[in-house]
């Protein structure tokens, strides 16, 4: 009240010279800032969980844009957009001034880590089983593993840049709380959380190579389980709300299904050139391939499952036989033909691979198998080769996302370098 009344008498100066004592009293001075909250009027239960979920929703809308941004990158989508700053994702030469890295991808995943933080930082009520930090923990765990799977480098609240082991350090350390405080929790809710962050820690230890420590989380994942990131039909606010991949396939006409993933398989579903119901951006040489799987505004994207951690187990084991077992199993599972290709390790990986591609087709995975080991990804357009669209640079050979210009510039840990 103090600052606000100096401001006040700061802004009179000058005035007060014809005002009368009594308009120059202390009551005269007192301003309400309706931006200013009193702390001892807020509930920190209902604030920690509101401001979770807020959490929650920006890691929603971080996905979505994450999983196109990916899919054009990884080749799961060719880019049916204008946007030139879209198409240098399609054939990975992105620059660091690229507008829609910075504001599409950097943006939401740097919100989602930071909002989560700030939940985090609170004094909530019984801290080993509130559920709001919890959830608070886990999607702060998650985005910073988005973060570390798809950018070379990457920076927490302003901090000076990461290396992308010490990303999945972090991640590993947000989603061990996740799990632990979701599963002291104990409600459906919670358990539902420490399942999801269970399935993150292995992701990140498979990731960042420890492929005993991934193996034994993905053995604790029970079976049946799937997370999945709700989305809403929200007319005033699809872009935040809404599934951002039905949205740029059905109102915008801006991914088009990859040659690859057009396939006889369920897991894949597209409607071919002549039954799509939205018109691409861009003329698409082979013609605008319209993706299924999501099939409105409200449709979910599964964040985590028992399947994942399945695949999970089976990678870290570096086991043929396991391996062609859970390949078996799925092909059977999804209408496909027995595999019949080699049986060396080599080739058993790259099938574990491909049918990982069509298993999450669209969720953000694939760009952390390619880095992973971009040897048994084949899917991928090799470097030198051309871009599907004439008139633009050959493929390049980025295999992860620069900062933006924009962070380096912005961040004071970053300046100058």
């Amino acid at each position: 009240m103090k600052k606000i009344q100096r401001a006040v008498t700061r802004t009179l100066v000058g005035t007060t010279l014809v005002l009368s004592a009594a308009a120059c009293s202390d009551e005269f001075l007192k301003v309400t800032n309706p931006n200013v909250i009193d702390a001892a009027t807020v509930d920190p239960t209902s604030a920690g969980n509101t401001l979770a979920l807020s959490a929650q929703q920006n890691f929603a809308t971080a996905l979505g844009w994450l999983s196109m941004y990916s899919g054009y990158f990884t080749n799961e989508v060719n880019v049916s957009d204008t946007f030139p700053t879209r198409n240098e994702f399609g054939f990975r030469t992105i620059s660091d001034l690229n507008g829609s890295l910075n504001s599409d991808v950097w943006a939401p995943i740097s919100l989602a880590v930071a909002s989560a933080k700030s939940v985090l930082d609170l004094t909530l009520p019984n801290p080993t089983t509130n559920i709001s930090l919890a959830r608070a923990a886990t999607f702060r765990g998650y985005a910073i593993l988005m973060m570390a799977s798809d950018f070379c480098t990457g920076s927490l609240s302003s901090s000076p840049e990461l290396t992308t082991a010490q990303l999945l350090d972090s991640a590993s350390v947000w989603l061990t709380k996740g799990y632990d405080v979701g599963k002291a929790n104990g409600t459906a809710d919670g358990i539902a959380l420490s399942n999801a962050a269970l399935v993150g820690r292995a992701r990140a230890k498979l990731q960042k190579g420890d492929n005993a420590g991934a193996a034994a989380d993905a053995a604790l994942v029970p079976a049946g389980f799937e997370y999945n990131m709700r989305y809403t039909d929200d007319a005033n606010s699809r872009t935040r709300l809404s599934n951002r991949l039905y949205q740029f396939s059905f109102d915008r006409g801006a991914i088009s299904v990859a040659p690859w993933y057009r396939q006889t398989d369920p897991r894949v579903p597209f409607r071919a050139p002549g039954s799509t119901t939205a018109n691409p951006q861009d003329q698409v040489p082979g013609g605008f391939f319209q993706q299924a799987k999501f099939t409105g505004y409200a449709s979910s994207i599964r964040l985590a499952s028992k399947l994942e951690a399945d695949y999970i187990a089976a990678e870290a084991s570096g086991s043929a036989t396991t391996q062609l077992a859970l390949i078996s199993a799925r092909r059977t599972a999804n209408n496909q033909a027995a595999y019949a290709g080699a049986t060396d390790a080599a080739s058993v990986k790259t099938e574990l691979f491909n049918q990982r591609a069509l298993e999450f087709y669209l969720e953000g995975k694939r760009l952390a198998d390619f880095r992973r080991s971009p040897a048994s990804v084949t899917t991928v357009t090799a470097t030198g080769q051309p871009y599907f669209k004439p008139g633009y640079a050959n493929t390049g050979s980025q295999t992860c996302y620069p900062l933006p210009r924009a962070e380096r510039d912005n961040n004071p840990n970053m300046v100058g370098k």
